[in-house]
């Protein structure tokens, strides 16, 4: 089985990375958008990584424009408005597809359990969460409704956090 390592991405700012480089984190990885009803959930996306990054958390967001066209901004302003509204501290990718044939590679990968091994999950809509374990493997997602915060995924993290 492969892992979420072997992709890169582009963040907003235009740079790449390659996500080799959170290797031996506990990641969640969130489809994000500026519009939208679950838009809040960025400030306990923030609320989690402040509590967790330093036990060896990261919180990847990537904002897509796929549900309802909630995601107007483009680039730099993806950031800014992440950054300066919500604080967010976290890594905020470029807008990419989340689902469908256009479908960044990524998140392919990640909602197919025919290539992660594990998870059978495409985004629904958005703020869909994917948590992968520090060997980059995905365990677990959580659907729109469930906060970043919830007991539930807390708990997961620790576990994950511990392994």
């Amino acid at each position: 089985m492969d892992s979420i390592h072997q992709f890169s991405v582009k963040k907003a700012d235009g740079s790449i990375v390659p996500l080799k480089s959170y290797e031996g984190k506990v990641l969640l990885i969130i489809n994000t958008a500026s519009k939208c009803g679950f838009t809040p959930q960025l400030d306990k996306m923030e609320e989690l990584y402040k509590e967790y990054k330093d036990k060896g958390l990261e919180i990847l967001a990537f904002p897509s424009n796929d549900f309802a066209n909630q995601e107007p901004l483009e680039g730099k302003a993806l950031e800014e408005f992440c950054v300066l509204k919500y604080n967010a501290n976290y890594p905020i990718f470029d807008k990419i597809h989340v689902k469908g044939a256009k479908a960044h590679e990524l998140f392919q990968f990640l909602s197919d359990k025919k290539k992660n091994g594990n998870v059978s999950s495409i985004p629904k809509w958005n703020f869909h969460k994917y948590l992968v374990n520090k060997k980059g493997e995905v365990v677990d997602y959580y659907y729109s409704i469930t906060s970043p915060t919830a007991k539930k995924v807390k708990k997961s993290i620790e576990q994950l956090l511990t392994e």
